[in-house]
């Protein structure tokens, strides 16, 4: 079942496709955590460095294609097209959302 995303998941796949990492890391809470293939990041400093250190190493483009909510969590299908092996891959992103923030963001397969 299909679901109107909160305007903060929107903003943040509108942010992929630029190199804004400012206004991506202001999405999150002060205190957010990222889960992106196996590794943590806390807090904002941590997340742009990870947007950083993606966007360097890899071009890539993300197309949502569905969402859902799950309890407390708005969960994402996501169509990754780039210059990496396997490409296009279709991941899930799992957002957690606090005060119109993002307070949680797990990407998997």
């Amino acid at each position: 079942m299909s679901i109107e995303l909160p305007s903060t998941i929107h903003r943040y796949f509108e942010t992929e496709t630029t190199n804004d990492t400012d206004s991506l890391s202001d999405l999150f809470s002060v205190e957010a955590v990222v889960i992106d293939e196996q590794k943590t990041y806390q807090g904002r400093d941590a997340i742009k460095v990870w947007k950083l250190e993606a966007k360097a190493t890899t071009s890539y483009q993300v197309t949502p294609l569905e969402a859902e909510k799950a309890g407390e969590q708005y969960v994402v299908t996501g169509r990754v097209e780039g210059n990496f092996p396997g490409s296009p891959v279709q991941l899930r992103y799992f957002f957690t959302l606090r005060d119109d923030q993002i307070a949680a963001l797990e990407i998997k397969p």
